[in-house]
């Protein structure tokens, strides 16, 4: 067979083979607001399977329908897998709930524990089975806790 008759690289095998997104070992544990952002993604990713689909020629766009179907199974297994979990308000760092802590350096932060999938540290939230949160749940205001190598101080739970 002539060499001009193969492709050496094969696009559309490639983009078929998209590895699926790693999903989690820890309980998912979802806040509400988590639990509905789930809930909105995993109908996001059966519409953009379904519209795929309706295509008609898989084989034009290949990346599409792989893209559409891993993200179905991936949202489609957090979805089984969630587990919405009531904020406790007893005073103490608890998932869903919002904590202030002051570093030695004088600088305060706050953040909100929430599941692995609502946790974006820019905009405050941390995920529940972080380094951050682990150090930090069960403590009360006054508590002190060691983050990152540093102490730090609880100064407010809300």
């Amino acid at each position: 067979m002539s060499v001009a008759f193969t492709r050496e690289e094969d696009l559309e095998a490639t983009a078929a083979d998209l590895p699926d997104r790693p999903v989690s070992s820890h309980p998912n544990w979802v806040t509400p607001e988590g639990l509905e952002a789930i809930e909105t993604a995993l109908a996001a990713a059966r519409a953009a399977y379904a519209s795929a689909q309706a295509q008609g020629s898989i084989e034009a766009d290949r990346t599409a329908m792989a893209r559409a179907t891993r993200d179905l199974r991936y949202w489609s297994a957090r979805r089984a897998s969630a587990q919405l979990v009531e904020r406790e308000a007893d005073g103490a760092v608890r998932f869903g709930g919002s904590v202030t802590i002051e570093r030695e350096d004088g600088r305060t932060q706050t953040w909100r524990i929430v599941g692995e999938d609502q946790a974006d540290p820019k905009d405050g939230t941390v995920s529940h089975v972080s380094p951050l949160a682990r150090a930090l749940i069960g403590k009360r205001v006054g508590d002190e806790a060691v983050v990152a190598g540093q102490a730090v101080e609880v100064t407010a739970v809300d």
